[in-house]
């Protein structure tokens, strides 16, 4: 069972934020997630790191502007997540607004495989391109971009991902992650990436004349698609993030989200006029990313890039039967890999990786994420695919970077990775057909080597006990509004309660009045319906809660352990 931890709050900055103006809540709450000041959570925009800190911006600004002033085709090599198909979108509306000619194309998932390789640059040829430019990917891509230098078309590439020992013969690399690259924020999602190269090219077409007699366009405009592509990419929310992130949501509920953002919202049944991060992470990603994974990402970034209401509307609702039906997946997939594992004891192991011949490959990263989440490992899940290659997908735990993981097995193991790429808490790879055993076995010892064995006994980080006289409806929507992710964690607090009453509602949820001293709250447990002890010392967060018109605070009970 996790431990739970209490976040540690430097008293000096806390004094700090609240001399600062901050109520001592959120002064306490910020001050524990590294803030310093309160201009770091103002969330400007001018308070944006400038494009001139990413390397070779001005090259990629200047190789855009020409292709403008000369009127070539430009096509967009997107990714099939996603962020792929948010920085797709921003990319084709932003070049389209700056005057150029541009198009895109995405590989399949369960055709093609990833980013720019010699198949798709086949492809890309055939639409007579002048110039590719990647977006979410090609920093790996030392094949693809090489198959397009010798067909003549250079290729600009924007990404975020690690580079690899060997960068490709692009044109021009823009990816805050590359050798000699001293951007502030090496979080930057792919879409964030191509949002800056846009900048950039605005900047150098404004130096050119561009705009000397007439209004230069409003990039902002694109923000709620840069919002939602790098809550859904789960970077870390840093503050140059941050700031992207909460000029996204005040686009939303300000009612300027484009076509395709307000039909997915309608799709998911939920108000963008009141959007929050946990709409793009949970409601709207899902519904995003469903395409990329079962189908086609081009519906998807066609209903990005849809202008038309009732056009983006269909196309959403599309993506949310694709959703459902990856959820069916996803359940069915599941079930299979608790079966095999029944016998698996994590005490045993320091790491997790599960294969099924019939798995579906476009599931296996959501399948790696369920398991990683129920037994605390690093997990790597295995689909055949049709090239007779196993292709993985991993998730990670604190404690461990998984690219690192990845990179030491395949120095180690030639030949046994055919190739890899990734994060810290996310990497995917291809291995031989038949070799799972012998990947699970390298696997176990490059963890048991790199991991702090306290890392796999879990622990829930809150931020302590919350004074009764701070639980309100207000405060509670308060948070609900706020930016929050990976990196920057959104609020818990424990306590001690006495369980008053409990029942199961939805045959899965647990409604709970618990109390704590002589205030009774009223409470959720989703998604657990066992019954709880009379008293218990609890994970919870505020939760704001609407029905029939009347506004109340509950608490989402996260976890729980006994309490004497």
């Amino acid at each position: 069972m996790p431990s739970i931890a209490i976040r540690p709050c430097p008293a000096d900055a806390r004094a700090a934020l609240e001399q600062a103006g901050l109520a001592p809540a959120w002064a306490r709450l910020y001050a524990a997630r590294g803030v310093n000041h309160p201009d770091e959570v103002a969330h400007r925009l001018p308070q944006l790191l400038p494009p001139a800190g990413l390397l070779h911006i001005d090259r990629a600004a200047a190789l855009l502007a020409d292709a403008i002033r000369d009127n070539k085709r430009l096509l967009i090599i997107a990714d099939y997540d996603a962020d792929g198909a948010t920085a797709c979108a921003v990319g084709v509306r932003g070049l389209r607004l700056l005057g150029a000619q541009v198009d895109f194309i995405v590989p399949n998932r369960l055709e093609h495989g990833y980013g720019l390789t010699p198949d798709i640059v086949t492809l890309a040829a055939a639409r007579q391109p002048d110039l590719l430019v990647t977006v979410d990917n090609g920093i790996a891509a030392v094949d693809g971009v090489a198959a397009a230098n010798a067909l003549g078309i250079p290729v600009l590439v924007t990404d975020h991902h690690l580079p690899g020992d060997a960068l490709p013969d692009a044109a021009c690399i823009v990816n805050p992650n590359q050798p000699g690259c001293s951007f502030g924020s090496k979080n930057l999602a792919g879409v964030g990436v191509m949002f800056y190269v846009l900048l950039a090219l605005r900047a150098e077409l404004r130096q050119r004349g561009a705009y000397a007699d007439t209004p230069e366009p409003d990039l902002r405009a694109l923000l709620d698609l840069v919002a939602l592509g790098t809550v859904a990419d789960v970077v870390k929310l840093d503050a140059n993030n941050r700031t992207l992130v909460a000029q996204g949501l005040a686009r939303m509920r300000a009612g300027k989200a484009c076509a395709g953002v307000n039909a997915l919202f309608r799709a998911a049944g939920r108000d963008p006029t009141r959007a929050t991060v946990f709409d793009l992470g949970f409601m709207l990603g899902p519904r995003l990313n469903a395409a990329g994974r079962i189908d086609d990402m081009a519906l998807g970034i066609e209903c990005l890039l849809a202008d038309d209401p009732a056009i983006a509307q269909r196309l959403a609702q599309q993506l949310d039967t694709l959703n459902r039906a990856r959820r069916d997946v996803e359940a069915d997939m599941l079930e299979e890999a608790l079966a095999i594992l029944a016998t698996f004891n994590p005490t045993d192991s320091h790491s997790l990786t599960a294969y099924q011949p019939g798995w579906h490959i476009g599931v296996i990263g959501i399948l790696a994420s369920r398991l990683k989440d129920k037994f605390h490992r690093p997990t790597i899940v295995f689909a055949s695919s049709d090239n007779g290659e196993l292709k993985g997908s991993g998730r990670s735990i604190p404690g461990l970077h998984l690219r690192d993981a990845l990179d030491l097995i395949d120095k180690r193991h030639p030949g046994l990775i055919v190739k890899f790429g990734g994060h810290a808490m996310a990497a995917g790879l291809s291995i031989p057909a038949g070799r799972q055993a012998e990947f699970s076995t390298a696997f176990e010892a490059v963890v048991r080597e790199l991991i702090d064995p306290a890392d796999l006994d879990g622990r829930i980080e809150t931020d302590g006990e919350l004074d009764l006289a701070e639980h309100s409806y207000e405060l509670a929507e308060q948070f609900d509004h706020a930016v929050w992710g990976q990196g920057f964690p959104a609020p818990l607090f424990t306590a001690t309660f006495d369980v008053v009453t409990q029942r199961v509602v939805g045959e899965k949820h647990l409604k709970l009045k618990l109390v704590r001293g002589e205030t009774s709250f009223d409470a959720m447990r989703f998604f657990q319906a066992d019954p709880l002890p009379d008293r218990i010392r609890a994970v919870y967060a505020l939760m704001p809660n609407e029905f029939n018109g009347q506004q109340s605070l509950q608490l989402k009970l996260q976890h729980w352990e006994p309490a004497g």
